[in-house]
């Protein structure tokens, strides 16, 4: 095992079209990063890098104590899971997941103990005599997790593997996932455009944006202290309510010792630090967001309420239960003001702690 680490490494296309702008991070050895943003934003290419299918155009690409961009994929110890499973159709599942084995010589009593091994702790002994096209598709990512884990690599990669999943599947997978990381400890990286996924999975969130890094945290943290406007709407569901203040309305929230740029900022809560209180209450210092209802999603045992607010702009607000407002009812949303998040203008960085 080992870790992963990068230094200022960049992709850079054919027309100049900058993919990853100067990506630096370290993986400790043995943690589970997940790198999530929106589709485009460079996390599959640098995935890609760290695999050695794709080049790196500038920086350094380190696992363990060695540097690889220049080293050929099957030299550098890692074992890749793809989104599309990419099983060979042809060959039962036994020798989906002995191949790799086979080509680096592996004898052939260690190659069976390996898969038999595998496919015991995926629950997939039974399928072992089975082809790809007779398997669902939960099967084949187990199988194509089966095929990484003989490997015993230095690092796990993971290329959105559950996207071709159902909703159910998806969460069961998860937690399979999560449970055989922990199990062999093996440091992996996974890539997801899903915040719910790479929340319930990450050791060590990285947070991509346009080719850069808007953050790196434990989820948690990220959650609770986000530290640009963006990763405070694409981290967590709903997103996070922003509402742009002035000078003089944000320290009137903050108090008078707050350091308020002269442009004021961007003002943040999450729905479900918001409590909806009756037409004309007061929020004793804190937040208070007069507000017509225009819609409410029940789902399950909370509701999301969507307002209109008085000053303009819309606001979501978590509700617990069934009980909920009607359609046009007024309403004031209340927050206090420990719950409160403030960026700068541009939203590129925090302002309170």
């Amino acid at each position: 095992m080992a870790g992963v680490t990068f230094r200022e490494v960049r992709k850079i296309y054919a027309g100049g079209i900058e993919a990853v702008k100067g990506v630096s991070f370290a993986v400790p050895d043995g943690a589970f990063c997940v790198l999530v943003g929106p589709s485009g934003c460079g996390k599959s290419t640098l995935l890609r890098m760290v695999a050695g299918v794709e080049t790196v155009t500038a920086g350094e690409i380190r696992i363990g104590e060695r540097v690889v961009n220049d080293i050929e994929p099957a030299e550098r110890d890692i074992a890749m899971v793809f989104q599309n499973y990419a099983l060979y159709p042809h060959m039962t599942v036994y020798n989906n997941m002995a191949y790799g084995l086979r080509n680096r010589g592996v004898p052939k009593p260690e190659i069976d103990r390996l898969v038999r091994e595998a496919a015991r702790i995926l629950e997939i002994t039974e399928l072992l005599k089975r082809k790809p096209r007779e398997l669902s598709g939960g099967q084949r990512q187990r199988v194509a997790m089966g095929r990484a884990i003989v490997r015993q690599p230095k690092a796990f990669l993971f290329d959105e593997p559950l996207s071709n999943l159902d909703a159910k599947l998806r969460v069961s997978m998860r937690v399979e996932i999560k449970k055989l990381q922990r199990q062999f400890g093996t440091t992996s990286i996974y890539v997801t455009h899903d915040q719910l996924e790479a929340m319930t999975l990450a050791d060590m969130l990285v947070v991509m944006n346009a080719g850069r890094i808007e953050q790196i945290g434990a989820p948690l943290e990220v959650y609770e202290r986000p530290a640009t406007t963006f990763v405070a709407t694409f981290i967590g569901a709903p997103p996070m309510n922003l509402l742009r203040l002035a000078a003089a309305e944000l320290s009137g929230l903050l108090g008078a010792s707050a350091a308020v740029p002269p442009e004021g900022g961007i003002l943040g809560v999450r729905p479900e630090d918001l409590v909806l209180a009756p037409a004309g209450a007061r929020s004793d210092g804190g937040l208070a967001l007069p507000l017509t209802v225009e819609t409410v999603e029940r789902v399950g045992p909370e509701s999301f309420v969507y307002g209109r607010l008085a000053r303009g702009g819309d606001v979501i607000v978590r509700i617990p239960g069934a009980a909920a407002p009607s359609f046009g009812e007024q309403a004031v949303a209340i927050a206090p003001r420990h719950k409160l998040h403030v960026f700068s203008a541009d939203g590129s960085r925090r302002i309170n702690s």
